[in-house]
């Protein structure tokens, strides 16, 4: 996942920044509001975090300005403000949540994984799709309660899909959701997940593989039809 920290004040880059890194985000920052309208516009974030004091400028009207420029990421205003007129000033600008200073790391990040989660239609953190089940709290997925031995980039595109059932999704939006554009490898590296992800899946599932290619179009995670199985739409 990605995110774009606008944050004027050295220590909260210093703060956050790292925070969201250890949290298996790919981190943007800025600093000034052309850069930031410049970032949010360029790449697809998950999550944009906007300070409402945002040096000599307002980050509620830069959040603002976003959203007319067409940036629909969604959004947290932190705001050492306590009153309901800035937090109602917030949400007309645009933002999906407030969070008023003091606040902690952890209260910080279980509301972004919240918004991102609600902004794919999912209000708990363990995504069911009829036996495997993606916690992307705990970054763990299981079939029946039984953890799947997956690698962190496998855990990476099932996460993905699970986040965006019903979503087709390309290898190239794969790629940088997993590699952020850093020594990205070539797009055949998905289907390489994507098969490790199968054989596993079926050897959980009694033999029924969970993976399916529909040649053409992306990839996708979706209920399946019949018999109460889910299958994972793939596409080369």
């Amino acid at each position: 996942m990605r995110a774009l920290l606008v944050l004027s004040v050295e220590r909260h880059l210093e703060r956050f920044a790292p925070l969201f890194s250890r949290n298996d985000f790919h981190v943007h920052t800025a600093e000034t509001s052309d850069e930031a309208l410049k970032l949010a516009r360029l790449y697809k974030h998950d999550i944009i975090i906007v300070a409402h004091e945002f040096g000599e400028a307002c980050g509620i009207d830069l959040l603002e300005r976003m959203r007319v420029a067409g940036v629909e990421t969604p959004a947290i205003v932190l705001t050492r403000s306590v009153e309901l007129s800035t937090k109602l000033t917030a949400f007309r600008a645009g933002a999906d949540d407030v969070l008023s200073s003091p606040f902690s790391n952890d209260e910080l990040m279980a509301r972004s994984r919240a918004v991102i989660r609600r902004t794919w239609g999912h209000g708990a953190s363990r995504i069911r799709i009829g036996r495997l089940t993606v916690d992307v709290d705990a970054k763990v997925a299981e079939v029946d309660g039984e953890r799947l031995n997956i690698t962190n980039r496998e855990y990476a595109v099932l996460e993905l899909l699970a986040l965006r059932k019903g979503t087709t999704i390309k290898k190239d939006e794969f790629l940088s959701e997993i590699y952020d554009g850093r020594d990205e490898p070539e797009p055949k590296i998905i289907d390489v997940f994507i098969c490790k992800l199968r054989k596993k899946l079926a050897l959980h599932c009694g033999g029924n593989p969970q993976i399916e290619t529909i040649w053409g179009r992306g990839y996708m995670l979706r209920e399946a039809a019949e018999d109460n199985n889910d299958l994972i739409g793939v596409a080369a």
